[in-house]
């Protein structure tokens, strides 16, 4: 598929006034607009990326080894097959993606290149405004009767920087992984890789390839899970003739089965879990190896579980090529870096895959009736709406489960709200706390996005009072149970106590 180009509405003929007005050009948004052509078809919709193409993570992301965390079977669409490995590069996944928009048409429909600085919402008739900033500094207007914000929830070009003391004075390059120059040349050198996670299990055996050597500085260990990167269950079916579109569908329903029975497990049998994952990863290291390098702290699943493809991590530490200090840096030095032990650890190189800042509703300025809007004051609906903003949803996905499964429920659930909507004659919906909750005579209580005995990355809890609160009861909560959301989302009552609909004052013209 060509690279596509920036284009204005006014280039095609299209007005900018729409009826849905997608915020990404993502997987989130593009699952968005493959459900509202095929279940609103008469809906008049665009979608806004700021970026140059498609893919959102797998376009701006190029750091070493960059692919999935989540298998590509459940990652990807219900409804377009996966047929390669479960674990797949972002070149794979951005040519899948492709595919997909190609398939459907649903190029006309994605405005690249647009940067949205302002959202603002006028009660009277019941209207977004949107402005967006082009390449050539120019700027253009959009209205939307409604906001599907599927931006995802951190800045793509922008890293999380901690402050260590001498980082001036190290005299190499310090690199971050969401800021990486494809250009780097490492090979030869002696790299330092500061963090851990999914993004480190994949950067340390890309760069053990070509790299002297690389050694990852963690302050606590990372679970890990090894395994094939192949399925088994579709490499059975495939020589017997079964077509790709049922493989796609019993392989996923059959991984969403073993995922909730692992989370399951992890929460009624945490020891017993723990000592299966840690048996999988000393079978992969040296005879001897210390195993604290790779025994968190925390019980499975509180933080997310990283698959290690074909055991890679492990391979370049049995090869020498690569090894793990765990422990508190204590400094930079000129030539590498300084544990708190007082070890040394030498380097012509550091990479810091320490992860990024949040991004709420993608930095954009938004208002309601001329108020600007502050989201931590809000309260949210199931992750996906929020007290006090109208006619909008946010794609929010799993972390324990791909996170295109959440944005796949979201846009079921979007699309029949819409048609409700429709059917009501109503131009504005809102959700509310319903009286009993809100006034409750000990006051509201309210809690944090995330529970931090729940899930607790480092990423949310450092910045979670960027984000909406929650209030007792389930559907006043964000969770991380795709097994009961899948169930209980279909059947939410659209007329019931916390939906508030109402009609413009002020109609635009048709």
């Amino acid at each position: 598929m060509d690279m596509p180009v920036s284009r204005r509405p006014e280039d095609d003929g299209c007005c900018c006034d729409v009826d849905v007005l997608v915020v990404g050009a993502g997987i989130s948004g593009l699952s968005a607009a493959w459900h509202l052509q095929n279940r609103l078809p008469g809906k008049r919709f665009v979608v806004l990326e700021r970026e140059a193409s498609y893919g959102g993570t797998w376009l701006t992301h190029k750091f070493p080894g960059i692919g999935s965390d989540s298998d590509l079977y459940t990652f990807g669409f219900r409804f377009k097959p996966w047929v390669g490995p479960p674990i797949a590069t972002a070149a794979e996944i951005q040519a899948y993606l492709g595919e997909m928009i190609e398939e459907n048409g649903l190029d006309r429909h994605i405005r690249y290149n647009h940067s949205i600085e302002t959202a603002a919402w006028d009660s009277g008739s019941a209207r977004w405004t949107l402005t967006a900033r082009l390449p050539d500094g120019s700027r253009a207007m959009f209205r939307a009767k409604f906001l599907w914000m599927a931006q995802g929830y951190y800045r793509h070009h922008q890293g999380h920087w901690p402050d260590w003391p001498g980082m001036a004075d190290f005299k190499g390059p310090i690199l971050h992984t969401e800021e990486w120059d494809e250009a780097t040349d490492y090979a030869g050198k002696r790299v330092v890789l500061i963090g851990s996670g999914a993004t480190a299990a994949t950067v340390v055996p890309a760069m053990a390839q070509t790299a002297a050597h690389i050694t990852m500085i963690q302050r606590s260990p990372t679970w890990f899970m090894p395994g094939r990167n192949e399925n088994e269950l579709a490499e059975l079916l495939r020589p017997i003739g079964v077509d790709e579109a049922t493989i796609h569908d019993i392989v996923r329903k059959k991984i969403i089965h073993d995922q909730d029975q692992i989370v399951r497990q992890c929460r009624a049998a945490p020891d017993a879990v723990a000592a299966e994952l840690l048996a999988g990863v000393q079978a992969l290291l040296p005879d001897g190896y210390d195993m604290r390098h790779f025994t968190p702290s925390y019980r499975p699943w509180r933080q997310r579980l990283a698959f290690v493809p074909d055991g890679d991590l492990f391979a370049g530490i049995r090869a020498g090529k690569a090894d793990v200090v765990t422990g508190t840096i204590a400094r930079f030095t000129l030539d590498g870096v300084e544990m708190a032990d007082g070890s040394h650890v030498p380097a012509d190189m550091i990479v810091l895959a320490t992860g990024f800042n949040l991004c709420v509703f993608g930095d954009i300025g938004f208002s309601i009736d001329s108020r600007p809007l502050d989201l931590a004051e809000t309260v949210t609906w199931r992750g996906m709406m929020f007290t006090g903003v109208p006619n909008l949803v946010w794609v929010f996905g799993y972390f324990r489960a791909s996170w295109t499964l959440r944005s796949d429920l979201i846009a079921e659930f979007t699309c029949r709200l819409l048609a409700h909507m429709d059917a009501k004659g109503a131009d504005r919906v809102e959700v509310a706390l319903p009286p009993d909750l809100a006034g409750s005579p000990d006051g509201l209580q309210l809690g944090p996005w995330a529970d931090p005995d729940d899930f607790n990355p480092n990423y949310l809890t450092r910045d979670q009072h960027l984000l909406p609160r929650t209030a007792p009861g389930d559907e006043w909560r964000q969770t991380q149970d795709y097994w009961t959301e899948k169930d209980v989302i279909p059947q939410v009552d659209l007329d019931g106590p916390a939906f508030h609909y109402s009609r413009a004052t002020v109609p635009l013209p048709a």
